[in-house]
């Protein structure tokens, strides 16, 4: 999975329709290559993300759970927390 799709469901607040739009377009440009399509592709492109965050809306508005909304700020902690000890950098010994 690409790791710049975010889990959207169950949060405190709710997820908006931006970040909807933001991860259909993130996995549009991860399964068809592009980062910027081109002019001939654009349409096709910006019809895609918006099919992807219509049936990802339609998804999130259907699905129930029993389990309390986790909290954005403390998510973010932690991920924050797993990316630096992900990406820290070892100290040279001199």
């Amino acid at each position: 999975m690409c790791r710049n799709i975010k889990t959207l469901y169950n949060f405190a607040p709710p997820v908006n329709s931006d970040e909807i739009h933001a991860a259909a377009l993130q996995y549009v440009r991860k399964v068809s290559g592009f980062n910027k399509p081109s002019k001939a592709n654009e349409a096709a492109f910006l019809a895609a993300v918006d099919e992807i965050a219509a049936v990802t809306s339609k998804l999130l508005n259907s699905l129930e759970t029993n389990a309390p909304p986790k909290d954005r700020a403390e998510e973010a902690a932690k991920l924050k927390v797993r990316s630096a000890i992900r990406f820290a950098k070892p100290i040279a010994n001199g």
